[in-house]
Formats: C-alpha cells, structure tokens, sequence
C-alpha cells in the first residue's frame, strides 16, 4: 500500500458547517482519479453518566436523514477553545449539565473515506444541573436510559449513528462498579 499524491485541489463549494474540494489524485499504481472531500472542523462527542448509572441522550430530528435520532450530545470546537471547553459548552448546552469531571477516551475519524471530521471523545461525570441557551438547542429532547440497557438499544436500532455507538461502546468499562473506573 502507498500513498496517493495530490495533482491539484479545487474548492468548489463553501457553506456555513462544510467546505467541498475536488481533489486531483495519483493513486500508488499510476492511475489518476478524483476524490470529493466534505471539509469539516473537528468536533466534540460526549458519554454523560448521571450518578444514579444513566447516560444522557438526546433525542433530536436530522434533516439529513428525515427522523430523529437517539444521540450521545455532540457539537463543534469553537475557534477560541480546546476540545475540553467545548465538551462543557456542548454538554451544558444541549443536556443542561456541567460536568465536573471529563476523561478522553479516544478520538476518531467520523466518516474518512470522504470527510475530514475528527471528533474527539470524552466521558464526562459529576454532573451539575447548570444550563447555557443556544439557539439552535430548542428542539433538542433530554432523554436517561441506564448504561445497563444501552446495548439493547444499538441492538434495536434505536440508537443507530456512529459516532454514538462508538462513543457508547467506548464507556463500557467505565460503568459503575467497574474494576477498571
């Protein structure tokens, strides 16, 4: 395996979340194809356990896809703020909790084959009823489901992105009472 060398770059769409290039590419054997890339800036995604073993979802309607979706929360990183700060805004703002302790748990690439968003992943815990207002949380629904039945979720189909699945997946040591917390 190697790696493609880029021929050129052209940016042919600029909106509000995403950028769109075309990118000119030589692939390792010699041929030349092309390659769509969505630019997007890197973003925070958050496991939230109350005390009492919830995890806090919420529940809100994608245009994307036409449905609301179960989620863990998640947003962008403002220019001014580490991936920290952006947890706390991001969490206070769509769950109405700060939380007072954050681990990273990993980080990872949200869709690679044409995206460059990276989101970091964080658990978050100790939380306090503390909310900030955004104007784009209104429609944003709270829901508690027990860590316990989280699996029985993704295996139903109820929570259904990746970014959560993967982000819930990843705190499964960390349930309450486990060795490894």
């Amino acid at each position: 395996m190697g790696r493609e060398r880029l021929l050129s770059s052209q940016q042919v769409y600029q909106g509000r979340a995403v950028k769109l290039r075309v990118d000119k590419v030589v692939k390792p054997s010699g041929r030349e194809t092309t390659r769509e890339v969505v630019e997007h800036d890197d973003c925070v995604a958050i496991v939230a356990l109350d005390a009492e073993g919830n995890v806090l979802l919420v529940r809100q309607f994608r245009h994307a896809v036409g449905e609301e979706l179960l989620e863990i929360p998640a947003g962008g990183i403002h220019p001014d703020e580490s991936a920290e700060q952006a947890v706390r805004r991001e969490l206070q703002e769509e769950t109405g909790y700060f939380p007072h302790q954050l681990k990273k748990l990993r980080g990872f690439y949200s869709a690679p084959g044409y995206c460059t968003e990276y989101l970091y992943l964080y658990l978050a815990t100790e939380l306090a009823f503390n909310p900030l207002q955004a104007e784009d949380t209104e429609d944003i629904e709270l829901v508690r489901a027990p860590l316990a039945d989280i699996r029985h979720l993704i295996a139903s189909g109820k929570i259904c992105d990746a970014k959560s699945i993967a982000g819930l997946l990843s705190a499964f040591p960390y349930e309450r009472g486990s060795s490894s917390h």
